[in-house]
């Protein structure tokens, strides 16, 4: 299938991934248009982090395939996704914490300009990896703290700089795992508006996983709701919510 305008930015058709023959997930298959942000849900357990790193290229799957931008992915691993565009985000922290922010973001920058990867190589301050990272803290708004330890940081202030790192590579499409995980209630508002710039500024197609479903049902477009390794339902938020499959599935979970 090649690429092109009318093509889907993300799509899946058929997925599965059995491990050890228990079915993890299955026949999972969607689309996603250019510039727009999907939220994917489900109660614990349902294969939301699993479906991500079948997408991301972490777990290969046993069936079915991935396609980005009408190209078949599926068999090409993780730093090959990511030249081609797709950027992720994880549960947990994956800064250098003793590296300020700055140099978190520049090595990302360096990545993606095919510079070295090395945290010792900061040649110039001016050069065109630190134009990009500092580009990238600001949308984030982190401009002012570009000197402080990744370490120092609250875990609102971790998550922007992840993102910025994330954007320091150019994604055309960008999975967002639990982004609200640890942050502190005081910091989601502020995280909440720089996903928003994200998707409305840019123009960023974004899937995103994340368990505030407050979150979630103000920023999407669609609801996609994984249950037991299958999709249940997609649609709109106020569709999705008021399925009666989908209150079923959640019966016991804060919805």
């Amino acid at each position: 299938m090649a690429a092109g305008p009318g093509r889907p930015a993300l799509a899946v058709e058929g997925l599965g991934l059995a491990i050890g023959g228990a079915s993890i997930l299955s026949e999972v298959g969607f689309a996603v248009a250019r510039g727009e942000m999907l939220g994917v849900i489900g109660p614990n357990g349902a294969g939301k982090t699993t479906l991500f790193n079948v997408l991301s290229g972490l777990a290969r799957p046993t069936a079915g395939r991935v396609l980005l931008d009408g190209r078949d992915v599926t068999g090409l691993p993780v730093h090959r996704r990511a030249k081609a565009g797709l950027g992720r985000t994880f549960q947990t922290s994956s800064l250098f914490g003793a590296l300020t922010v700055l140099e978190n973001v520049r090595l990302a920058a360096q990545a993606r300009l095919g510079g070295s990867l090395s945290v010792l190589a900061f040649p110039r301050t001016h050069d065109a990896a630190t134009r990009r990272a500092r580009e990238r803290l600001a949308e984030v708004g982190l401009a002012d703290k570009e000197g402080l330890r990744a370490q120092d940081l609250s875990h609102g202030d971790k998550r922007k700089v992840e993102i910025a790192m994330m954007l320091a590579t150019d994604p055309s499409v960008v999975l967002l795992d639990e982004p609200m995980a640890g942050v502190g209630s005081g910091d989601v508002g502020a995280l909440t508006e720089v996903i928003r710039g994200l998707h409305r500024d840019r123009g960023t197609t974004v899937l995103m996983v994340e368990h505030h479903m407050d979150v979630v049902l103000g920023l999407v477009d669609r609801v996609a709701v994984m249950h037991h390794g299958r999709l249940l339902a997609i649609g709109t938020p106020d569709a999705v919510m008021a399925d009666d499959t989908v209150q079923a599935a959640y019966l016991g979970e804060p919805v």
